[in-house]
């Protein structure tokens, strides 16, 4: 069986190949055995990794492999019930000390009434940031659709100063927890990921919007949305720092879930993937990585017959199929990693050859 899988890979590979995939049967199987016997942890996620989960609602409020991302919580003042001076002038010293969690509709509103009346980026970062903590309860976020807030807050990605985008980003973010938001936040996709490829290498504005996406690619409903920026993630992948890197492979990981996407993934230029294979790369980033290639690998084993034959040299398919002796031989090296979720994750990758 094992020499009639994946084009050959272990013919090629040759005896590493065979070596490799006993030891990852013999490693996977004790583990199985040894959880089951002992009957200890919870059940495993799965390869799908940071996407698919069994109904909508969990995905977006999981914490395993997809956690949904949350912003973290900032400071900031939140407007009391009268947002005008006595001159009939806006003034800024009417914003009161209010916890998020007491947030009232009246308050809410005059928020989202002051992101549209107001240009002062100082007061408009203050209003995102509280709306921002609001969102983190689902009653809030049904509040600021149902004011209109969404498209007010998405505006305010167009304002040029970048902490007023970044904080917008970070409010769509926890919004984007709801369903039903999520339906109205698709439009703002494309500018995100366009916000994200400009954006200064490794800045808070780049890790918000990956945040984002991290949340709308949670379901395969908007995978083809974010197709045009599959370079932009793996460029992302080979030079962001490791808060980067982390960030965008939820994002990969959750479109490399889904069957549609596989050929789009496949076809994409990483002549580096493969050095991820190494110990000393981060835990993180290295889990995720693996969760990829065996996602991708699972897809590619079921649907072989409709994967395109013709692929570049650098392209992940080649990456993962063509460089088989490579990949045989840094597999090999994984399994004596001390991690002990590392090594499940390669016996699985390499049960899929």
């Amino acid at each position: 069986m094992f020499l009639r899988n994946s084009r050959g890979f272990l013919m090629r590979g040759g005896l590493v190949g065979l070596v490799v995939v006993g030891a990852g049967v013999c490693y996977y199987v004790y583990r199985a055995t040894s959880r089951k016997r002992k009957n200890e942890g919870p059940e495993e996620a799965g390869l799908k990794g940071e996407s698919i989960r069994k109904e909508h609602e969990q995905r977006l409020g999981s914490t395993s492999w997809g956690e949904a991302q949350m912003a973290i919580p900032e400071q900031a003042p939140v407007l009391g019930q009268n947002i005008f001076s006595s001159t009939g002038q806006k003034d800024s010293s009417h914003l009161q000390q209010v916890s998020p969690d007491g947030l009232e509709v009246h308050h809410i509103q005059s928020l989202i009434y002051l992101l549209e009346s107001v240009e002062d980026p100082l007061i408009q970062e203050q209003a995102l940031i509280t709306l921002s903590n609001s969102a983190a309860f689902s009653v809030n976020q049904d509040i600021i659709r149902n004011l209109g807030g969404l498209s007010v807050i998405g505006s305010m990605l167009s304002v040029p100063a970048t902490n007023v985008k970044e904080k917008a980003l970070n409010a769509l973010n926890n919004l984007s927890m709801n369903i039903k938001n999520q339906e109205e936040l698709k439009r703002y996709i494309t500018k995100i990921c366009e916000e994200t490829s400009s954006s200064p290498l490794n800045s808070e504005l780049q890790l918000a919007g990956l945040r984002f996406l991290t949340n709308m690619s949670l379901t395969n409903y908007y995978h083809h949305m974010m197709t045009s920026s599959i370079p932009c993630f793996l460029h992302l992948l080979l030079d962001g720092d490791e808060r980067t890197q982390t960030q965008v492979l939820k994002v990969l990981v959750n479109l490399s879930a889904n069957p549609a996407m596989t050929e789009h993934l496949l076809s994409a230029q990483a002549p580096f993937l493969l050095s991820l294979f190494d110990s000393c790369i981060n835990k993180e980033v290295l889990l995720r990585v693996l969760v990829f290639a065996t996602n991708l690998t699972q897809h590619m084993k079921k649907e072989e017959s409709a994967i395109a034959s013709h692929h570049s040299e650098d392209s992940i398919f080649s990456m993962l199929r063509g460089n088989s002796t490579q990949c045989a031989e840094k597999l090999a090296s994984l399994f004596h990693h001390h991690d002990t979720e590392v090594k499940e994750q390669v016996a699985k990758l390499v049960m899929q050859w």
